[in-house]
């Protein structure tokens, strides 16, 4: 039995054929990536918003984070939300007409996305909670008193909790 045939110039620069296609793929790929979110409006007609106080704890061995809580929203499906310390932004997520974004600190890490957001983060999560959609695996949402509530996630144990006064 022979061995498979390779393109010599591919044998040569040591790509195997799956690897040369997998590396096409990614760039491809690559330049598909949504491109930042402008900033939000949330001026405009038909945003509700709230306003808050909340405390965040990314994952099990990080410290809490507490801070004042913004979550708006629209019929349409898409959200702002943001807590901050100001005059810091911790974190900010928003979902604008299909496509999402994600950052933190003041855009020091961000990431973006079209169609369905990540399901790891809190942020993406706590709109589905509020408009009673059910939540993506491992996120459970309590009502803890009428106006608090706890959004937690028991893989990571990243918890958001907090209450809208405004």
């Amino acid at each position: 039995m022979s061995a498979p045939s390779m393109n010599p110039r591919a044998r040569s620069a040591g790509l195997r054929p799956g690897a040369l296609l997998l590396l096409i793929a990614m760039l491809v790929a690559g330049c598909r990536t949504a491109p930042p979110l402008p900033p939000a409006d949330l001026s405009a007609p038909g945003w509700r918003v709230q306003q808050g106080q909340a405390v965040w704890k990314p994952t099990r061995s990080r410290p809490e984070l507490a801070g004042e809580i913004l979550l708006a929203t629209n019929a349409n499906g898409n959200f702002f939300i943001q807590i901050s310390k100001p005059p810091f932004n911790l974190a900010t997520a928003q979902m604008m007409n299909g496509q999402w974004q994600i950052e933190f600190g003041s855009g020091e890490r961000r990431w973006t996305g079209r169609n369905e957001p990540p399901s790891r983060f809190a942020w993406f999560q706590l709109p589905r909670a509020f408009a009673g959609e059910s939540l993506k695996s491992n996120w459970r949402f309590t009502h803890i008193a009428a106006d608090s509530w706890r959004l937690e996630n028991s893989r990571t144990g990243e918890t958001l909790e907090g209450g809208f006064f405004k």
